[in-house]
């Protein structure tokens, strides 16, 4: 399989303030890497084995197989810590450290599976239910065609979202199928203007079969209550995998922005000057008053989306703690926030995008890729404002909401 190497401990248990400190290491050779990543599709190999030299793949990993148990919040900084530097780069790396909590969600036999020979792959996920899945002896038999599978040039696991189909008629289940690489196809589909080094292409299977160890409800995923949720004794297994899952989509487009302002901050402080002819000629951009208000309005955003991503990650994660529930309401009201604090990210990059002038219109520009990136991120169906508002609208409302939640 790709990728699944073993590495070398670096040491028993970092802090969640040091493997923060790792990603942050990280951050001038992933500036540097971001502009060929984003040409060639795809993060490239020092970077993804910088990554598992740093162990951030074991953030929220199981402590029975090598991981250290930390919390979403943990994961979040990381995230954001990484997307600031590329958001292409953030979004393949966030899934694959969020799937140390996902993968915790099946069986346990599978994530022997998955992690028992000490090895840190890296997985991919199409969460969207395209294929189909007949019940056969010992398992099902899997058949279909998915889109967006970020990550799928350097990932070991594929992780699909499939209906199951028993031949009668009424509603039918949905499920999380995980399949090793060399079962799926790979389409290179993936030409696209944002996020386009995740490489998220196309995959499609025929009829392969796929154990009942490797099967993941989707109703057990959303509401916190898995097979691996019941063998943890952590209650971090147990928080609903969309509340994960999805603040960790939302940080790509989050961190690309806070990145973004800072990108901003060094321009104007730089000294850079205006080149009109006509107008602003020769002028230091600092002492514009409508560059000014526009980097206050971004900076406010950005930091407004990151309080309100680590907030709520981390009052879901006390109540875990506290042995509390997380309600149907939680579950809508997180949604809301993933959704917002996107939408946050990417009215920060418009305001600091329109402030670049030319030279803003140059692919190298990193504030140009971080708007276009962070406006890919906004139309994963996870994160769209229009449809996870109204469906915090009819929640709130009384009406049965219509999403994922």
């Amino acid at each position: 399989m790709n990728g699944g190497a073993a590495v070398r401990r670096l040491s028993s248990i970092p802090s969640p303030d040091e493997l923060v400190e790792r990603a942050a290491a990280m951050v001038p050779e992933i500036r540097a890497s971001a502009e060929q990543a984003e040409r060639e599709r795809i993060v490239p190999q020092h970077i993804i084995d910088r990554v598992r030299e740093a162990e951030l793949l074991r953030t929220c990993r199981p402590a029975e197989f090598g991981g250290f148990e930390y919390d979403g919040e943990t994961a979040l900084r990381i995230a954001l810590t990484i997307s600031a530097a590329d958001a292409s780069t953030g979004w393949a790396v966030n899934n694959a450290v969020s799937n140390g909590r996902s993968m915790a969600h099946f069986p346990i036999e599978t994530q022997r599976e998955i992690w028992g020979g000490g090895q840190d792959p890296f997985a991919c996920a199409c969460f969207a239910p395209t294929g189909t899945a007949v019940p056969a002896a010992g398992g099902f038999v899997l058949s279909g065609r998915w889109s967006f599978a970020s990550g799928i040039d350097r990932s070991s696991w594929v992780k699909l979202g499939a209906f199951i189909d028993e031949g009668k008629p009424g509603p039918r289940e949905g499920a999380f199928f995980l399949l090793p690489i060399e079962d799926v196809e790979v389409i290179d589909t993936w030409f696209v203007n944002g996020l386009a080094a995740t490489g998220s292409k196309d995959v499609a299977v025929q009829e392969k079969f796929v154990p009942a160890r490797r099967v993941l409800m989707f109703s057990d995923a959303r509401a916190g209550t898995t097979p691996g949720a019941r063998h943890h004794t952590n209650p971090n297994y147990r928080m609903p995998l969309l509340i994960h899952g999805a603040s960790m989509l939302a940080s790509t487009a989050v961190g690309a922005a806070k990145g973004a302002v800072d990108d901003f901050l060094d321009m104007v402080i730089g000294g850079r000057k205006t080149r009109g002819a006509l107008a602003g000629g020769q002028l230091a951009m600092a002492e514009f008053a409508t560059v000014q208000l526009r980097y206050a309005d971004a900076a406010a955003q950005v930091e407004a989306a990151e309080r309100i991503l680590l907030g709520d990650m981390r009052e879901m994660t006390q109540k875990l703690y506290d042995g509390q529930e997380i309600t149907v309401a939680d579950r809508i009201r997180c949604r809301r926030n993933q959704a917002f604090v996107t939408k946050l990210a990417v009215q920060a990059l418009e305001t600091l995008n329109a402030a670049t002038g030319g030279a803003g219109l140059q692919l190298s520009n990193p504030i140009q890729r971080a708007w276009r990136d962070a406006n890919a991120v906004a139309r994963h169906v996870s994160l769209n404002w229009d449809a996870v508002g109204t469906m915090y609208g009819q929640h709130s409302f009384g009406l049965e909401p219509r999403g994922q939640y």
